[in-house]
């Protein structure tokens, strides 16, 4: 069974074991995983601690775009970048892995517009506006006191510039205000690239059952996290509780919204899946819990093709 991945965290891996590669490593993804689990896309995100980076966070972004581009280069014969659908069609007819690049913190564009079509030059196809700090464009889940702000002018105008370029608006880290205006301005499909279910385990950074709604409505998918915090009280991240809230998912938005966002290597290690070449457990699990093959295809990369094929 195909699999499409909208999240993970492995070029920050990367960047802190400089003498890795994304062919093979001792990571949660690299390509030999990829295979492994007949993968057609992986969306890798520049991810970055605001904190560490408020000088200028552009800079973070482009050190973490070249090792991207530095590893797919040195796998050339592997994988290759895809900007669109078509690229992941072209790919796969030359046997090789999709790789999308995305930002994960809204801050990376400097408050500045200019870059936004910098990032989109650069190959970016998906931006999460917010990690876990307020910047320019809006406030993020954990902000107490600020849950229902809205985004910022400055995010309201990268949402509108993100719909003329073709990019994929992701609302996971964002507070619920900002959700509820992206799904207001956006004149396409956004994502929650690695968001659960908050009915069934209540972290912030879950979706409610309306924004799952909604966000089925606007033709979106969230990606199911596989992080234990936002999986239940277990301390190890258990599949049982990955289905548990797909079924919930399905049952408040329907099939469509379903998709995979596994947060691998950002996430701590406790897995009963231990990386991305035992989704085999996940979609064993779902066939025993009496979804059909068909709708465990759409959940597994269907859903989120439709979203790259709509926006990008």
């Amino acid at each position: 069974m195909k699999l499409i991945d909208l999240h993970c965290d492995t070029i920050d891996k990367l960047m802190e074991d400089q003498n890795a590669n994304l062919y093979k490593n001792d990571f949660s993804i690299d390509i030999q995983k990829l295979k492994k689990s007949n993968s057609i896309a992986q969306v890798f995100a520049v991810y970055f601690d605001l904190d560490l980076y408020r000088g200028n966070p552009y800079n973070r972004f482009e050190n973490m775009a070249s090792k991207f581009y530095e590893q797919l280069d040195l796998n050339k014969n592997d994988i290759a970048l895809a900007k669109n659908y078509q690229d992941i069609l072209n790919n796969q007819k030359q046997n090789k892995l999709s790789a999308i690049l995305s930002i994960e913190e809204g801050a990376a564009l400097n408050g500045d517009i200019k870059n936004l079509y910098k990032a989109h030059e650069a190959g970016v196809r998906l931006i999460t506006l917010t990690w876990n700090y307020e910047n320019e464009i809006g406030y993020p889940h954990n902000k107490v006191g600020f849950e229902n702000e809205g985004l910022k002018p400055f995010g309201l105008e990268v949402i509108e510039r993100m719909n003329e370029l073709g990019m994929i608006i992701d609302v996971s880290h964002l507070n619920d205000g900002g959700f509820y205006d992206v799904s207001r301005n956006s004149k396409k499909p956004f994502i929650a690239s690695h968001s659960n279910a908050r009915n069934v385990t209540g972290a912030s950074r879950n979706l409610t059952d309306d924004m799952i709604k909604v966000l089925g409505n606007k033709g979106g998918v969230t990606g199911i996290n596989f992080c234990k915090f936002f999986l239940g009280e277990s301390n190890v991240s258990k599949v049982d509780d990955i289905v548990k809230h797909i079924k919930h998912i399905v049952n408040v938005g329907g099939i469509d919204v379903v998709a995979m966002g596994s947060d691998f290597d950002g996430i701590p290690d406790d897995l009963e899946m231990k990386d991305i070449s035992q989704m085999y457990m996940l979609q064993d699990a779902l066939l025993k819990s009496r979804f059909n093959e068909d709708e465990i295809e759409k959940m597994m990369y269907k859903n989120a093709l439709r979203v790259i094929k709509d926006v990008l």
